[in-house]
């Protein structure tokens, strides 16, 4: 626990700086974040303006909507990313709203529960794996994950409340 709070401490006080550095210059604004699932690609969106695309990891079942929980699959449908999250497991989070009240519903008419934590994120804090895994699979419990580095970009140009649609 140590080592992960003086980890979250140390990026907290980078980000800040970062911040601070790029206040008198203008940042895109990000509109929208689009994920499209079966390319493994994130894109933040400034209208129709596509300003960044990242290669993204997905849930260990990616093919398909989440219908419950425990599925392993990511998503699918319009959400927004309601809060941030810089102490998480993961090296930084924001998470995804869902679900939301068609979700619930469908899986109610399944007799499960919908399952929730969804987030957009980075690598783990305690890695597991070898490093090529995590760029290689796709490997979240259902979550969007970015390497480390894409995950400062979108932390600092993806404000919260930030409309994500996620397609097949």
């Amino acid at each position: 626990m140590g080592g992960m709070h003086c980890r979250s401490l140390l990026v907290l006080a980078w980000l800040g700086l970062s911040a601070s550095c790029f206040a008198h210059e203008s940042l895109p604004v990000v509109t929208q974040v689009i994920v499209h699932k079966s390319e493994r690609r994130l894109m933040l969106m400034q209208g129709d303006q596509v300003l960044r695309s990242y290669h993204v990891a997905l849930g260990l079942a990616p093919t398909g909507d989440k219908q419950s929980e425990g599925d392993f699959r990511t998503p699918e449908g319009h959400y927004l990313l309601t809060r941030r999250n810089p102490r998480s497991n993961y090296f930084l989070s924001m998470l995804v709203s869902y679900p939301n009240d068609l979700d619930r519903a469908d899986a109610r008419k399944l007799g499960m529960r919908p399952g929730g934590a969804i987030m957009v994120h980075g690598l783990p804090n305690d890695l597991r794996k070898p490093m090529d895994y995590y760029s290689t699979k796709d490997w979240t419990n259902g979550c969007i994950a970015l390497s480390n580095s894409d995950m400062i970009e979108f932390w600092l140009l993806v404000k919260s409340n930030t409309p994500i649609d996620i397609q097949p």
